[in-house]
């Protein structure tokens, strides 16, 4: 090793962060509660989120579908274990694996700052009854880059019990009832507050754990109302930077590879995201990953061979 490998060697411990006994990095200056500032992107990365301030600025759309005669066979092996296992878990387990392939997607800018976060967080609407006055309750489920479909099932489930039982049952629900009884003026105040503390991470835990805009991506569920996906926003409150719908089945007739006539099922999904927080070319490869999952659902039943850690 020559005495310019060394000086390198040198400066590159140097920017590493120490690590904690756990093995996580410790927090840095200029860091968040609930991620670490990306400090080695390219210049045009710091420059773009000044440019686009508000997250509804910077919003790119994708649509695919899935070809659902594989995942009936997928969802058929697997009610023998997981009885309600559907289209939802799926998606949500493809994208916390997709994640674990491809963390740049589990960013987020704030404060005009990309971060990346800590942990990997879904955010959902649950009614509590198929009615359509029925009350609405936002879970927050938290998982590992390790999870595998089993995993993101139970994790899952347990929050949506939580949430359909009759009142107020989860954190969201009490927060925001107590939220309620503000008058318009002090409640608007109190948004800006939140969102000015949020702006330099200093948010308070209450409201962060409750926030369904502080998450790595949403997902909605159209099918159960018999619509196809639309093409949902983002929030400017929050730090949330992808969005997923996926609609009602519906089946096509196609041709197979001898020519026939064949009548398939497929399912639309659409993905809303923030193009700040990574490139053009990043989120392809992304889309091309989750499709690949889709039409391979049975490898998120073993845990990733290994998790791609994102740039320090």
């Amino acid at each position: 090793m020559n005495d310019q490998e060394k000086i390198e060697l040198e400066e590159n411990k140097k920017k590493k962060p120490k690590l904690k006994k756990n093995g996580k990095p410790r927090k840095r200056w200029g860091d968040r509660r609930d991620g670490r500032r990306v400090r080695s992107l390219p210049p045009m990365m710091y420059v773009v989120p000044f440019v686009m301030k508000d997250r509804c600025d910077a919003q790119n759309y994708f649509k695919s579908r899935v070809d659902m005669d594989i995942i009936d066979a997928y969802l058929r092996h697997k009610r023998g274990d997981l009885k309600s296992i559907g289209f939802m878990h799926i998606m949500a387990a493809a994208y916390v694996r997709l994640i674990s392939q491809k963390p740049a997607l589990n960013r987020f800018i704030s404060g005009q700052r990309i971060f990346k976060r800590d942990d990997i967080r879904l955010s959902m609407v649950v009614k509590k009854a198929m009615d359509l006055n029925a009350q609405e309750s936002m879970i927050k489920v938290i998982f590992d880059p390790r999870d595998t479909i089993d995993d993101v099932y139970k994790k899952m489930e347990e929050k949506i019990a939580v949430a359909r039982a009759v009142g107020d049952t989860n954190h969201f629900d009490r927060v925001a009832r107590a939220l309620f009884v503000l008058p318009a003026l002090l409640f608007r105040g109190f948004i800006a507050l939140m969102r000015g503390l949020d702006y330099f991470g200093l948010m308070p835990n209450v409201i962060d754990r409750a926030s369904p805009f502080h998450a790595s991506f949403f997902i909605s569920n159209l099918g159960s109302l018999g619509i196809p996906p639309i093409y949902h926003h983002l929030y400017n409150f929050g730090n949330l930077p992808v969005f997923i719908t996926f609609g009602a089945m519906y089946r096509e007739r196609t041709f197979d590879k001898s020519g026939n006539v064949v009548v398939k099922k497929y399912i639309d999904y659409t993905v809303v995201c923030d193009e700040r927080i990574t490139d053009g070319h990043y989120y392809a490869s992304a889309f091309k990953t989750m499709d690949y999952l889709m039409k391979h659902p049975f490898e998120l039943d073993t845990p990733p061979e290994n998790v791609v850690e994102d740039v320090d």
